[in-house]
C-alpha cells in the first residue's frame, strides 16, 4: 500500500523537463545537416515536383463506342464469289469496349442431326464394335458414340457418334487468313471521359475536328496524333507484331487511351493519348492454343422441313479499348491563401448565408384580419351658399397586433 502511495504522490507532484546537450563535432553536426537536406530534398523534389503532391488528384471515369468499316471480297470453291461487309465480320454487333473482327474462318456447311464417323485420333479410330462403348462421349469429341464402328474412309475405321454431320474438321487453319484484306479496315473510337470531383467532362473528339477531317483522316503518331479513326494494320503494326500472321489463329490487341490532365491549365491542353500493345502471351517456345476463335451456327430449314446449320469457326482479332488517366488540381491551401487570386476563389468556393431570424422577411399578409374601407363619394363641385352634407364618422380601426 506505501509503494502505491509513493507511486501515486511521484506521478502527482514531480515534474520532468527534456534535458538539452549541444554536442560541438563537425562530424556529428554535417551528418545532422545532411540528413535534414535528405529529408528537404525529398519533400520537394519527389512528393512537390514530382508526384505533384501539392495536388488534388481524380480518377477517370469512362464510356467507349466503336465502329468499323470496310468491305473485302473472297472468291473459293467452298463459298464461290462472296462480299464481306461490317454486318459479316464483326461478331456481335456491339461489345463492351471491345470489337471482334473474323480474320479467318473454317466454314462446315449443311450439317444435320444424324450418324457419322468420328474425326480420327487416338481414342476414335477402331478395329471393332467393341473398341467403341456405346453412350461414351469426351470434351474433344463431337458426339455421343452410338456402339458401332464403321468406315471414315477407305482405310480407316473410326467409332460413330450421334451428331450434327459431317462432323467439323479443323485440323488445317487456312493461310494465308481468309480476310486478310481486314488489314485495311478501319476502326473509329469514340470515348467520352468524366472527373467526378472535378465535374470536368471531354471526349476524344476534339472541338477542332470537323465533320470533313473526321471523313479523311487516319491516325498517324507524327501527323494526325488525335485522329480517332485508325487503320487496323497499322494497330498491329505500332504494337511490333504482323497484321497478316495474326489473323492468321487471332488474338487479342489492346487500345490504350491516357487521360493526364492537369486541370489548372486550360481545358484544350488535356489531351488523349494513344498506344497499342499485343495482350494475349505469344511465346514461339510454349506455343500450346493460340491465338482467339469461337464457333456459331446459322440454323434453317430446308423444303421438307428438315433443320440444317452452317457451322463456322471463327478466327479474329478483339480490340480492347482501355482507358485510364487521373487529373490534377491546386489543394485548397495553395488556392485560397497562396495565390494571386484568392479572394476571386474563395468567394466561389464558400457560399455565406445569414441567420435567418436576422433576414428581413416580409411579413405573411394572408394572415392579417380584413380593414374596412372607407370611400367617400362627390355628385359634383360644392354650390356656394349650399350646406354641405353631414359625413357619418369612420369607424374605428381595429388595432392590428
Amino acid at each position: 500500500m506505501a509503494g502505491c502511495c509513493s507511486v501515486l504522490g511521484a506521478f502527482l507532484f514531480e515534474y520532468d523537463t527534456p534535458r538539452i546537450v549541444l554536442i560541438r563535432s563537425r562530424k556529428v553536426g554535417l551528418m545532422n545537416r545532411a540528413v535534414q537536406l535528405f529529408i528537404l530534398a525529398y519533400v520537394i523534389g519527389w512528393v512537390f515536383v514530382w508526384e505533384k503532391g501539392y495536388q488534388e488528384v481524380d480518377s477517370v471515369v469512362s464510356s467507349v463506342t466503336t465502329k468499323a468499316k470496310g468491305v473485302a471480297v473472297t472468291n473459293t470453291s467452298q463459298l464461290g464469289f462472296r462480299i464481306w461487309d461490317v454486318a459479316d465480320y464483326v461478331i456481335p454487333a456491339q461489345e463492351e469496349s471491345s470489337l471482334f473482327i473474323m480474320t479467318n474462318i473454317i466454314v462446315t456447311m449443311n450439317q444435320t442431326q444424324g450418324f457419322c464417323p468420328e474425326l480420327p485420333d487416338k481414342k476414335s479410330v477402331c478395329k471393332s464394335d467393341s473398341n467403341c462403348p456405346a453412350g461414351s462421349t469426351d470434351t474433344h469429341s463431337s458426339g455421343v458414340a452410338t456402339g458401332r464402328c464403321v468406315p471414315y474412309n477407305g482405310t480407316l475405321k473410326t467409332c460413330e457418334v450421334a451428331a450434327w454431320c459431317p462432323v467439323e474438321d479443323d485440323s488445317n487453319v487456312p493461310k494465308p487468313a481468309f480476310l486478310k484484306a481486314a488489314e485495311n479496315f478501319t476502326l473509329l473510337v469514340k470515348n467520352n471521359i468524366w472527373y467526378p470531383k472535378f465535374n470536368f467532362t471531354k471526349r476524344n473528339i476534339l472541338p477542332n475536328i470537323t465533320t470533313t477531317y473526321l471523313k479523311s483522316c487516319i491516325y498517324n503518331a507524327a501527323t494526325d496524333p488525335f485522329c480517332p479513326i485508325f487503320r487496323l494494320g497499322k494497330i498491329v503494326e505500332n504494337a511490333g507484331h504482323s497484321f497478316q500472321d495474326m489473323a492468321v489463329e487471332g488474338g487479342i490487341m489492346g487500345i490504350q487511351i491516357k487521360w493526364d490532365c492537369n486541370l489548372d491549365r486550360a481545358a484544350s491542353f488535356c489531351l488523349p493519348r494513344y498506344s497499342f500493345r499485343r495482350l494475349d502471351t505469344r511465346d514461339l517456345d510454349h506455343n500450346v492454343s493460340p491465338g482467339y476463335n469461337f464457333r456459331f451456327a446459322k440454323y434453317y430449314n430446308d423444303l421438307t422441313g428438315t433443320e440444317h446449320r452452317t457451322l463456322i469457326k471463327a478466327y479474329g482479332i478483339r480490340f480492347d479499348i482501355i482507358v485510364f488517366g487521373k487529373a490534377t488540381v491546386l489543394c485548397d491551401v495553395i488556392v485560397l491563401y497562396c495565390m494571386k487570386k484568392r479572394y476571386y476563389y474563395r468567394e466561389k468556393k464558400y457560399k455565406y448565408v445569414e441567420e435567418y431570424e436576422q433576414v428581413d422577411h416580409p411579413p405573411n399578409l394572408s394572415r392579417l384580419p380584413p380593414v374596412p374601407v372607407v370611400t367617400t363619394l362627390s355628385a359634383g363641385p360644392d354650390t356656394p351658399g349650399s350646406p354641405t352634407p353631414p359625413v357619418s364618422p369612420a369607424p374605428a380601426l381595429q388595432h392590428l397586433p
